[in-house]
């Protein structure tokens, strides 16, 4: 439907400018700074689970995003966040410590172990993303409606193009 929106909404695309390209990248790269900081999982952690890591957090929505395509296993964390498995291992083991994940013999192969997200990770989990809504809301709090919608529409779509841009440059990229 957003593609439907998107193409809709959409005037002819534009060549590049001198003037507004560069904004974009300089916004780029002050909001890089921003998220580099962490602010979001330090919140979520701070109110929700003091004493984790923010890698706990890396690993915490790997689990999240691998688990619709089926079982997760530490390999496949390292994998996605592109870290040594050994370290991967260590933080799975933690965050098994902490019953924020466990460890399960895998459904399609006993012998194979499988990470699952308890009821604790899931707390987790929904407490960061409360975090980040109620940041982006404090941010759009004074735009107007159609500023927010049409924001939405054009960001996801800048998002959409940067992923398809870095995926086509990065395949052949060592981990």
């Amino acid at each position: 439907m957003n593609d439907v929106l998107t193409k809709t909404n959409s005037p002819e695309p534009a060549a590049p400018d001198e003037k507004n390209v560069p904004r974009i990248g300089r916004s780029m790269g002050r909001m890089r700074l921003m998220t580099g900081r962490r602010l979001i999982g330090r919140l979520a952690i701070q109110s929700a689970a003091p004493g984790l890591e923010l890698s706990h957090l890396d690993v915490l929505d790997a689990v999240r995003r691998a688990q619709p395509a089926g079982e997760v296993t530490v390999g496949m964390i390292a994998e996605m966040l592109r870290i040594d498995p050994s370290r991967a291992s260590r933080v799975v083991a933690d965050m098994v410590g902490r019953n924020v994940l466990r460890r399960e013999a895998s459904q399609a192969d006993a012998r194979r172990i499988v990470v699952v997200m308890t009821e604790v990770g899931q707390k987790l989990l929904a407490e960061i993303v409360a975090q980040k809504l109620a940041i982006i809301s404090e941010i759009v709090s004074d735009w107007s409606e159609e500023d927010v919608d049409r924001f939405a529409i054009l960001f996801e779509r800048f998002i959409g193009g940067y992923e398809a841009v870095f995926q086509s440059r990065d395949k052949d990229t060592p981990g």
